[in-house]
């Protein structure tokens, strides 16, 4: 009886790891945009370590720059985002009707460019959460040393909001 109790609880436990289908499934970002490749850690509504392999194939890299490609900070705080996200959507029971959005990115820093090649190790911990709304702590780091940094809020919010409304359109909820 023992082996089959713990059977289940191993069945019931919690992802601690997720490869991109796992990642597919909770996130909606789709290619180019998904910026996150694996998670390597996660600990429950505290702290997630994700991935991102960044390669010369990325589409922003034709512009920015052409001679000397660099990833953009501002993609960087996204995949921190991204990463916060996937955290905590794992919580929400019908997260395909809704949606995490940014509400707000304070003290971002940018310490070193990030270019193709670099593996972004992305650490995000959970600074304040309530069941709608978020405060994220994160760093990107390349071969140890940060690259950028950044506290991010979101905030949960329907699918079906009307576009440019605060509120969902009435008859939505």
């Amino acid at each position: 009886m023992t082996d089959s109790v713990e059977t289940t609880e191993l069945a019931t436990a919690p992802k601690t790891t997720m490869e991109i289908g796992d990642i597919l499934k909770i996130l909606p970002h789709r290619y180019p945009f998904l910026l996150i490749d694996r998670v390597l850690e996660l600990e429950r509504m505290k702290r997630i370590v994700a991935l991102k392999n960044v390669t010369i194939t990325e589409p922003f890299f034709q512009g920015h720059f052409p001679d000397k490609p660099i990833m953009p900070g501002v993609l960087i705080v996204e995949a921190i985002a991204q990463a916060g996200g996937l955290l905590l959507l794992t919580e929400v029971p019908n997260r395909d009707e809704m949606l995490m959005v940014f509400t707000g990115i304070e003290k971002a820093r940018f310490r070193r460019p990030v270019v193709p090649g670099d593996q972004l190790r992305i650490e995000v911990e959970v600074r304040a959460w309530r069941m709608t709304a978020a405060r994220l702590e994160g760093k990107a780091y390349v071969n140890g040393k940060v690259a950028a940094e950044s506290t991010v809020t979101c905030r949960l919010v329907p699918r079906m909001m009307r576009v440019g409304a605060a509120e969902p359109a009435a008859g939505d909820s």
